[in-house]
């Protein structure tokens, strides 16, 4: 008869993990290229050109008040309504809840902590940069404008460059950077393009944005994408501390042997005996599991008798007998006399 304690949630959710596919052998993870640093040198290049134009007041800024004259939601108001709801795609609290429970479940299935980390790596350098650029530049926006012909600036406003339209480059680009196989990637990338360029001028057409900001706001995007594989080294040091940090509580709750032991040390297991003398089982880890922590030891039933080594008594196994001889021996039996 075996014995097993009530698991909680959280012994459940650690037995599951153990029990998923471990982490992939290569994973793909974007390098800072010579063609990637091309790209972010020509990004940045283009998102100081447009903060230059606005404020020297150039063409730019007279295009923007064009287009705000121009009120494109009365010239096509039919589609007012649908705008309104495809605009939350470049929201930061939707999109991020939406990302953020498929990458917790790929992170689920994979093992590893990698794709949340870099969403919160590039959802923290999107706060930190793209905030800074609104509170340092002030710019108002079209509904705020005071001047006609002025590029609003340093006015109090918090519109350049545009929140939806980074946030939505972030926020759906992040899924191609995460991507699995390149023909995913150019999918997902497309995919991902499409909806932040749609977003960006969905906020022009609903006049909440002039068309300057929309632009800045995907160069900034775009930064924040190229610039995530300078941050990869810190992402995984911070997964590595997560996961060391989860086995020492769990080796203080349970009594678990650390995860990372090295190659060929005999490590003692504990499991939950029956009787409370028996002794704990040792278990040897080799090589080829020393790439993934011991399984979780959820309190449960002894090895199963088919993972039982078996064990040969010594000696034979016929019953002694009194007048049995062992052979190559002389009987000591005395010999009646005639």
């Amino acid at each position: 008869m075996r014995t097993e304690r009530n698991l909680t949630r959280l012994d459940r959710v650690f037995a599951r993990l153990d029990r998923e596919p471990e982490r992939p052998a290569h994973l793909d993870v974007p390098r800072m290229s010579r063609h990637r640093v091309v790209l972010f040198s020509a990004t940045l290049a283009f998102y100081l050109a447009i903060v230059v134009a606005v404020l020297t007041t150039s063409w730019l800024v007279r295009f923007d008040w064009q287009v705000m004259f121009f009120r494109p939601y009365q010239q096509w108001p039919e589609i007012h309504a649908f705008l309104d709801y495809w605009v939350v795609l470049g929201q930061r609290g939707p999109t991020a809840v939406m990302v953020a429970a498929w990458l917790g479940w790929r992170s689920w299935r994979q093992h590893t902590l990698r794709p949340l980390l870099t969403f919160g790596a590039a959802l923290l350098l999107l706060n930190v940069t793209v905030g800074a650029a609104k509170i340092g530049m002030g710019r108002l926006g079209p509904h705020y404008a005071t001047t006609i012909g002025s590029n609003e600036m340093g006015l109090g406003g918090d519109i350049f460059p545009s929140g939806h339209t980074a946030n939505a480059v972030v926020t759906w680009g992040i899924l191609a950077y995460l991507a699995s196989t390149p023909r995913t990637r150019r999918y997902l990338s497309a995919l991902s393009a499409v909806v932040s360029l749609s977003v960006g001028l969905t906020t022009v057409y609903l006049g909440t944005h002039w068309i300057s900001d929309v632009f800045l706001g995907w160069a900034a995007g775009l930064l924040i994408l190229l610039a995530l594989p300078w941050f990869e080294p810190l992402i995984t040091r911070v997964e590595t501390v997560i996961f060391s940090l989860r086995e020492a509580w769990r080796a203080r709750r349970f009594g678990i042997a650390p995860a990372h032991a090295p190659s060929g040390v005999t490590a003692m297991v504990p499991q939950r005996a029956v009787l409370d003398e028996e002794p704990p089982l040792r278990e040897t880890i080799g090589a080829a599991r020393s790439a993934r922590a011991p399984a979780y030891l959820a309190p449960g039933p002894h090895t199963a008798r088919s993972e039982r080594s078996p064990v040969t008594p010594a000696g034979s196994r016929r019953p002694p007998h009194a007048d049995r001889v062992p052979r190559g021996t002389t009987s000591a039996r005395p010999v009646a006399g005639g």
